[in-house]
């Protein structure tokens, strides 16, 4: 197999992590009866948790010095310093984002926690290129860090 001098192989990176938390999903915008009808179990007002898995997505080419796309230990303590805010902790209660913003703590809302904070400790922080969160076996979230700028009817910016 010969390699093109000039091209460099892109390869993507994958680490997981696991963490426990618990929250109910419950939104200030709804009244109690919407909560219950939208939310159903997950409304209870004891909350409840979850055992979620989280995959961390880096993509980039590989460093010709090093033979990696991005240090491994740096990626570890970046999670590991993500987890700390999460891990063992009621997220509506325990932390910030979602209780001073009064962010409904759906898996959605996690991921794009996940990755936001992930980004801004990372030493590369363009390498990073989704975060999977696994809620349950059966239920998973992508956040790739993309969001839309709402429009008017006129496709004006609002």
């Amino acid at each position: 197999m010969s390699l093109n001098s000039h091209s460099r192989p892109i390869v993507d990176l994958i680490r997981c992590e696991t963490f426990s938390a618990s929250h109910r999903l419950n939104s200030e915008a709804l009244n109690a009866e919407e909560n219950k009808e939208i939310f159903g179990k997950c409304n209870n007002s004891n909350g409840h948790g979850h055992n979620y898995r989280w995959e961390v997505h880096l993509r980039g080419v590989i460093d010709e010095k090093t033979g990696m796309v991005y240090n491994l230990e740096n990626l570890k303590r970046e999670m590991s310093a993500v987890l700390d805010l999460v891990d063992h902790k009621n997220l509506d209660l325990d932390v910030d984002y979602f209780r001073e913003n009064k962010m409904v703590s759906t898996t959605e809302n996690v991921a794009m926690f996940l990755y936001d904070s992930l980004k801004e400790r990372m030493e590369k922080p363009d390498l990073l290129l989704k975060v999977k969160v696994h809620e349950t076996d059966k239920n998973s979230f992508v956040y790739k860090g993309q969001r839309m700028i709402p429009l008017d009817e006129g496709g004006h910016e609002i």
